[in-house]
């Protein structure tokens, strides 16, 4: 009889055990979830950069051969980034100096802190710059994480 009571409390788990495991999951989860996201967004920004450079690179050439810079459509440069975790555009292409911009888009949308990815070019000075979704331009700490990887 000893036997049988033994075994049938070897059967399973008790509610209060499961009950725990599941609360321990999923603060475990919570935790590790948004440090999981940040590094995915920091890791999909060197798509973003990339795009950024192949841009630039494709301005010099195109004015080695033309009076000013030009557009992406003029340079030959696509629209997306190569992963297609950003969309690209051009503004104020001149003579003298023009300004690509970097939008997070598609699941790099949710990257608040670096939405914006900017580079100006005006004569010989580069600038880089990043804002937040609210288009003001981050201070340079942060701008720094946004553009390193």
């Amino acid at each position: 009889m000893n036997t049988s009571r033994l075994s049938r409390r070897q059967r399973g788990f008790t509610l209060i055990e499961m009950l725990c495991a599941v609360s321990v999951a999923g603060f475990l989860s919570s935790v590790a979830y948004p440090a999981f996201q940040s590094v995915l967004h920091k890791a999909r920004r060197g798509d973003a950069l990339v795009a950024v450079m192949q841009v630039q690179v494709a301005q010099e050439r195109h004015r080695a051969s033309n009076a000013g810079y030009g557009s992406l459509a003029e340079i030959g440069a696509a629209a997306q980034s190569p992963s297609r975790y950003y969309t690209l555009a051009i503004n104020a292409a001149s003579d003298s100096g023009y300004e690509v911009v970097a939008t997070a888009s598609g699941t790099q949308a949710s990257d608040s802190a670096c939405h914006l990815l900017k580079l100006r070019v005006d004569g010989a000075n580069v600038t880089q710059s990043s804002s937040n979704r609210t288009g003001v331009d981050n201070p340079a700490e942060e701008n720094r994480k946004c553009w390193s990887l």
